[in-house]
């Protein structure tokens, strides 16, 4: 039983049908799995305020279950990405605990498949929204900085 992201949303489209918490044959389905990967935030969306999690920023690529073991395939959003250990440590975490979980195996790609175009439309308008915001405040310094004070 496997489940894609492809930036379309179907992993996302899959979390969000969280029935069945474990399958016929007692793993865990990808569903609750992906459920649990949403609760990752992406550690560089959290340096800037915006907090997405893994899955809306399109890094997850594919989740499998066969049986107990379950395989998620991640990309980084760059090659210069130094949270490896961070997203193994949580995504074994989040997952490891779960009934019908025996082994948790996660693989990262080189960083250079993903691209903004990935993301869910609502963690881009969330993002969009953040940076506006941020804009507007630099202005708003920007100005008071320039006025002369009385």
């Amino acid at each position: 039983m496997s489940a894609e992201a492809d930036g379309s949303g179907d992993v996302d489209s899959a979390a969000a049908s969280n029935v069945d918490r474990v399958d016929a044959d007692g793993s865990a389905s990808v569903e609750r799995i992906c459920e649990r990967l949403h609760d990752v935030v992406d550690p560089c969306s959290a340096a800037t305020g915006s907090n997405l999690d893994i899955v809306e920023m399109g890094l997850v690529k594919s989740v499998a279950v066969d049986g107990g073991d379950v395989a998620v395939e991640m990309r980084l959003t760059s090659p210069m990405c130094h949270m490896v250990p961070y997203f193994y440590e949580e995504i074994e975490g989040r997952l490891g605990d779960l009934d019908g979980v025996e082994d948790v195996d996660l693989e990262t790609d080189a960083g250079f498949e993903w691209s903004e175009a990935l993301m869910t439309e609502a963690a881009t308008e969330k993002r969009q929204a953040l940076l506006d915001e941020q804009a507007a405040r630099y202005e708003s310094e920007r100005t008071e900085r320039a006025s002369p004070s009385n």
